[in-house]
């Protein structure tokens, strides 16, 4: 199948920081190609791939100095997806809703996943406007405030299988990754950190648009004993502080609408105990996997629940339902069923002399 990835701009795919949906991007074009399709990657020029790459800016728009529009770049992006949509079976889209007037017009199927939350009001007219355009979602818990689009079907952040290497011993402290956001809490894993009194370990960044909510609620936290602030990590970095860690601490509100520091969490071995929003308990089996909490009396009960979870099933809850091959795999069904299984399996994958060859728009 060949197969166009339009990304955002804002970081490289993968992400050099942060960057969780670009992150998903690249571990589903990469999976893809490894599958044998033909894929074309859109996104900034800095971007690692084995896919195609199409770039509309030399370097993401978080590295960029000197652009004062930066819509400028993620506009040209589109046209040149777009424009090209021809040489393609289906363009999958990354972008929210920004592609949808052009989507809309477009001869070659279009799909969009949507990363992020929903319940923002002034989305709820774009959506109606664009009700027919087709979707997937990253939680079922994220499609609540649309739950009349047009779904597809949920498809959850997956990893590459040998991304982390699970742990199965007892860890010795509380892990917490994320964004530094009200919406993630962490001072109520300060909280649980210090009524337990397990050390606390916090994997995190100040998401840009809360530094008023860290320096006035999580900074005057930090300074104890227990609390640790190691700040941002690779990889490598989470597969030992995952791995190490007694439990992941995950007491997000109902606004998140995907937890991928879950599923990273499964895929070290590592048992999560989290709030019992939506999201959670989507991801994470009560008493096998973890523990869903309904406040904060019993997130400390939990603590001492722990180490009668077998750390092996968390590994195996990854293995079954979060890796980047089952991920591209449920892609590539939404993918067929747009096209109405009107191509075969071997045509999927198969050159068509007769489609119009793709050329790069100057």
């Amino acid at each position: 199948m060949k197969i166009a990835q339009v990304a955002p701009l804002r970081d490289s795919v993968p992400p050099l920081h942060g960057g969780r949906t670009e992150q998903t991007i690249s571990y589903l074009t990469e999976e893809l190609v490894r599958q044998g399709h033909e894929v074309t990657l859109f996104a900034s020029g800095d971007s690692m791939t084995s896919a195609r790459l199409v770039a509309s800016c030399p370097q993401s728009l978080r590295l960029a100095s000197g652009i004062a529009n930066p819509d400028a770049p993620l506009i040209t992006l589109m046209e040149r997806a777009f424009s090209a949509s021809q040489a393609f079976d289906l363009i999958h889209s990354h972008l929210d809703f920004l592609p949808f007037p052009l989507a809309r017009r477009c001869g070659t199927p279009v799909v969009t996943t949507l990363h992020g939350r929903l319940d923002p009001p002034e989305l709820l007219p774009v959506y109606r406007k664009f009700s027919e355009m087709p979707l997937v979602s990253v939680s079922t818990a994220q499609r609540e405030p649309l739950a009349w689009a047009n779904w597809q079907r949920t498809i959850y952040p997956a990893l590459p299988i040998d991304l982390f290497s699970p742990r199965y011993e007892t860890g010795r402290y509380l892990a917490f990754l994320g964004r530094l956001a009200p919406d993630t809490a962490l001072d109520q894993a300060i909280a649980l950190s210090l009524r337990s009194g397990i050390p606390l370990r916090i994997g995190a960044t100040v998401d840009p648009t809360q530094i008023e909510y860290y320096h006035t609620v999580i900074e005057p936290l930090l300074d104890h004993p227990l609390i640790e602030l190691v700040g941002e990590l690779t990889d490598s970095e989470k597969n030992d502080f995952l791995g190490h860690a007694y439990a992941l601490i995950a007491p997000y509100d109902r606004t998140v609408s995907s937890a991928v520091e879950l599923i990273e969490s499964l895929a070290c071995g590592t048992p999560v105990i989290a709030s019992s929003t939506a999201v959670a308990s989507e991801i994470i089996e009560q008493g096998v996997t973890g523990v869903l909490c309904k406040n904060f009396d019993e997130m400390l009960a939990a603590t001492d629940f722990v180490p009668l979870l077998a750390r092996s099933d968390s590994r195996q809850s990854f293995e079954s339902r979060f890796t980047a091959e089952r991920m591209a795999r449920e892609y590539v069904q939404v993918y067929q069923q747009l096209l109405g299984h009107s191509l075969s399996e071997d045509a999927l994958h198969a050159p068509d002399s007769n489609r119009l060859a793709y050329s790069e728009p100057r």
